[in-house]
């Protein structure tokens, strides 16, 4: 740390903090009696708190976001300039860092040609939901209106979004939700078993025809969309079994469904490709992403799509009610866009998505050697610097180990100042997958640390 701040300033933030912040994700019940933990400097994949504690960053900033790491002042440098010279234009208009970050972003997505700029995950999500029920009016007389989602995905947190999300907890106490989302269920083949009709082969295959099997009942008429995650984040991090990914694309041919791949998580390197869904030779029509694509130095999201959808909205010029009738007044800020310009070449630059790949191989064979020595690990699963572990009280039942006792085990490694994550108020009794998302630039020395920290913490919860 740098000392900019002196303990009685701190003092004074903390009592700020208490007396004013509604945190995120939080009971406030506790701060009564206890301090909430301020995160003061980043450096690399390391953070400060308040009390001058560091600790190694397994998480990128709690959320799968800061993927480039902290103090990259080339990005804030960046982002400087652009601010003085034009900080903000509403998306009506162009800009330079939107033009020329949108022209960088298609040549990593082939097959895709247009960028729409919003502020946030979930606003991007919505954009999708609202292309697809304008396409609905517009071809369909409004019938093709219904979305498809998966069981354990999540898709943000506005009504519409939680209507779109397969974690029921996430979703308590929000409804009514809005009609016209429908369910299907996830293809996480280590649950298989408490799937009614799952088989032990080809699982992968009966994953995606129960896709089908949802739109047959609903009417393929009715059905406008498919949104799902590449690799499901918050659900447990689940990676696609094997078949499943092309016969999806199959479904979504045959009955004229829109794919909507949500890379809010996996987009911009997590995985070890720019895109989660490339690593499955998925041909989306659009795609969501916010988190790392400026590794949270701006607030960025964007939707994606491919030039059918994009046509669809401009085929009568002479009709006032043609086009895409939506704005995002923090999509025309122009820092974002300068900020992702930068993310991507120090991605390129220092090879991060190849380092991606093999620390992210590190990390699940380190914790597939803990495996050996921990019975409480059932499953290690993950695609590049994303990485799960979930806990079970036996092996051959695979019932979820207490949540509780998965929060020990993240603050236990907090304790030892490494922080990782959990699924989080997600699905109902099963919330006992640990979480990894390292920045892409880590090292074999971070990994092996994250997983040292992970072994200790076992060891003490679970004897």
């Amino acid at each position: 740390m740098d000392g900019t701040f002196s303990e009685n300033d701190i003092s004074h933030v903390v009592e700020a903090d208490k007396a004013h912040i509604w945190h995120h994700l939080s009971q406030h019940k506790p701060y009564e009696t206890t301090d909430p933990r301020i995160i003061v400097e980043g450096k690399g994949m390391r953070v400060w708190d308040q009390k001058g504690k560091e600790h190694l960053d397994a998480v990128s900033g709690g959320v799968w976001t800061v993927n480039v790491g902290y103090g990259r002042e080339s990005i804030a440098n960046a982002v400087r300039d652009q601010l003085i010279k034009l900080n903000y234009f509403a998306g009506s208009a162009g800009s330079i860092p939107g033009a020329l970050f949108a022209e960088k972003l298609i040549e990593k997505m082939p097959g895709m040609s247009r960028v729409y700029y919003t502020n946030s995950g979930s606003e991007a999500n919505e954009k999708a939901f609202k292309m697809v029920r304008q396409i609905a009016h517009k071809k369909f007389g409004g019938k093709k209106h219904k979305i498809l989602y998966r069981d354990r995905d999540y898709h943000g947190t506005t009504i519409a979004c939680l209507s779109a999300g397969g974690q029921d907890e996430r979703g308590a106490q929000y409804g009514p939700f809005t009609p016209g989302f429908v369910r299907v269920p996830h293809c996480l083949e280590y649950r298989a078993f408490e799937q009614d009709g799952a088989p032990v082969e080809n699982y992968g295959l009966w994953a995606a025809d129960q896709i089908e099997a949802a739109i047959l009942r609903e009417g393929p008429d009715t059905v406008g969309s498919l949104c799902l995650e590449p690799v499901t984040a918050g659900g447990g991090v689940i990676t696609p079994p094997s078949g499943y990914w092309e016969r999806v694309q199959e479904i979504c041919e045959k009955y004229g469904l829109l794919l909507h791949i949500d890379e809010v998580v996996c987009g911009v390197g997590r995985t070890g490709s720019w895109f989660g869904y490339q690593d499955y030779g998925v041909k989306p029509d659009m795609v969501t992403m916010a988190k790392g694509v400026a590794s949270g130095y701006a607030a960025i999201a964007c939707l994606v799509t491919n030039e059918g959808v994009f046509d669809s909205f401009k085929t009568n010029a002479d009709d006032p009610l043609d086009y895409f009738r939506d704005i995002s007044t923090f999509g025309g800020c122009t820092a974002g866009p300068a900020a992702a310009l930068e993310n991507i070449r120090i991605i390129e630059d220092e090879n991060l998505l190849e380092n991606t790949n093999q620390m992210g191989a590190r990390m699940m064979d380190n914790l597939n050697a803990l495996m050996e020595k921990h019975a409480v690990i059932g499953d290690v699963r993950g695609k590049g610097l994303f990485v799960g572990a979930e806990l079970v009280q036996d092996r051959d039942s695979r019932v979820p180990t207490a949540e509780k006792q998965v929060t020990a085990v993240v603050a236990d490694c907090m304790a030892q100042g490494v922080i990782i994550g959990m699924t989080n108020r997600s699905i109902p009794g099963y919330n006992n997958t640990l979480c990894f998302s390292p920045a892409l630039i880590a090292t074999a020395d971070d990994i092996d640390r994250i997983t040292d920290a992970v072994d200790g913490a076992l060891g003490r919860v679970f004897g």
